[in-house]
């Protein structure tokens, strides 16, 4: 190499390391010095104390510790969770605004909505699902029916006049679906979250909702709730004694719940492989496995790619569902 080449590329280097600096994802030595306190906001589309949220707080704190970089939950209850979805679809791509999205955000409102003020699969890019949970159909102790079955009959014999209490775009879908399926009409009062729905059950503002097998275990176990069973496919390991809704009568009646984070579209590759290899080994500990599984909820902890077949294949299945109920956009 001749001397002059050498002088060059010595010259250069300083600006091709502080490059190769910058490109480093959360790299605080690559920040201004207003950016290094800057953080991270996790979005979470319902109220505190529901399934997202649990999901959020979950991961949060130790993914944090592993990128360097502290992330603060931001709870942005609103109907269906647009407003925090909408939120970070809009959010400049640089990894400080995520997303924990659900089967509701991401998949339902789809086919809620005529103009959903996003679309999950142009302006999100997955990272990776962090739990899944499955939902029961429950009620206040106060009311009559004490098993499915009756439920039923009672909606039937005394229709319009049974009050559920619906959160999010699953709990709206869930509901519609078992409406039509079950020859009922039930009349909806909707919630920003499930968490504001479990306290109007448990108030008797409302006599029944679907929500949460986490939520609501405790509740049946003493008693200040009835459960007529649960919309998952097989019986909860929390609630093994309760059948599922298909077991009495409606057969392929299914609806659980995933949470995963999403970054803005745009955000670099980079850093969404990042975040999801530390989110993916934060979820692989011991302890937090336990929490997640005492709470029913299992962990998933997939691929950005697998997160995105996901979507690409629930998106047109509830469609046809909610198409088959006759739910359609509004």
């Amino acid at each position: 190499m001749s001397s002059a080449r050498r002088a060059c590329l010595l010259a250069l280097a300083p600006s091709l390391a502080v490059a190769l600096l910058a490109a480093l994802p959360f790299n605080t030595a690559a920040q201004t010095p207003g950016e290094q306190k800057r953080p991270i906001r996790l979005l979470v589309p319902s109220a505190p104390g529901g399934p997202s949220d649990f999901a959020a707080r979950l991961v949060s704190n130790r993914l944090a510790e592993a990128i360097g970089q502290s992330i603060i939950v931001d709870n942005r209850p609103s109907v269906n969770g647009i407003v925090a979805s909408e939120i970070v679809a809009k959010a400049p791509p640089d990894g400080f605004t995520l997303l924990i999205g659900n089967i509701g955000t991401m998949v339902m409102n789809v086919g809620l909505y005529k103009k959903l003020p996003y679309e999950p699969q142009r302006d999100f890019v997955p990272i990776g699902q962090l739990v899944s949970a499955g939902t029961a159909l429950i009620a206040n102790p106060k009311f009559t029916p004490n098993n499915f079955k009756e439920f039923v009959a009672h909606a039937r014999k005394d229709p319009d006049r049974i009050t559920i209490a619906v959160a999010g775009a699953n709990g709206a879908v869930a509901t519609e679906v078992l409406k039509y399926m079950a020859g009922i009409r039930l009349v909806n009062v909707p919630f920003k979250g499930s968490s504001p729905s479990e306290i109007a059950v448990l108030s008797n503002e409302v006599s029944t909702a679907l929500l949460s097998i986490p939520v609501v275990t405790p509740h049946v176990r003493q008693g200040r709730m009835k459960i007529y069973g649960v919309t998952t496919a097989k019986r909860s390991f929390l609630l093994p004694e309760v059948p599922t809704i298909q077991e009495q009568g409606l057969a392929g009646y299914e609806f659980g719940n995933w949470h995963g984070m999403l970054a803005p579209k745009g955000t670099s590759p980079a850093l969404i492989r990042r975040l999801n290899t530390e989110a993916n080994k934060v979820l692989a500990q011991k302890d937090l496995v336990d929490i997640a599984l005492s709470r029913g909820n299992e962990i998933i902890a997939n691929s950005p790619e697998d997160f995105a077949a996901v979507l690409a294949r629930d998106i047109p299945r509830y469609k046809k569902i909610m198409a088959s109920a006759g739910i359609e956009a509004q």
